[in-house]
């Protein structure tokens, strides 16, 4: 099973998916194959934003398929090793506001199948 990632650092935004027993040092090679920063330069955080530990699974800190689907991402905080050799402070610029959907589009995405009952 598949859980869906929206890993947030400054105004950059990752979407991946891993699985619920991916550890938190997977998640950073995957991570390190799309901003080229290496896992040791890497630090992840939860949503309470704890420092997540590399030998620690997804599923260990609530990252779950309940909690993170594709519609409805988990989002993680991901700061980086400076030159000085010490992390940035946490910084996850907030979005601007999305306008409002569109009314046609509210009723498309009501019909299509999406809320899946568990």
């Amino acid at each position: 099973q598949d859980v869906f990632l929206m890993i947030r650092r400054q105004k950059t935004t990752i979407f991946t998916d891993a699985k619920e027993n991916t550890t938190v040092g997977e998640l950073k090679r995957m991570i390190e194959g799309i901003v080229k920063v290496q896992p040791v330069d890497q630090r992840l955080y939860n949503q309470d934003n704890d420092i997540m530990e590399d030998e620690s699974t997804l599923q260990e800190y609530g990252v779950t398929v309940s909690t993170a689907k594709a519609q409805a991402p988990a989002q993680l905080g991901l700061t980086f090793r400076n030159d000085m050799g010490d992390f940035e402070t946490l910084d996850m610029t907030p979005y601007s506001a999305p306008p409002d959907l569109p009314e046609v589009m509210k009723n498309q995405e009501a019909s299509n199948g999406q809320e899946q009952v568990a």
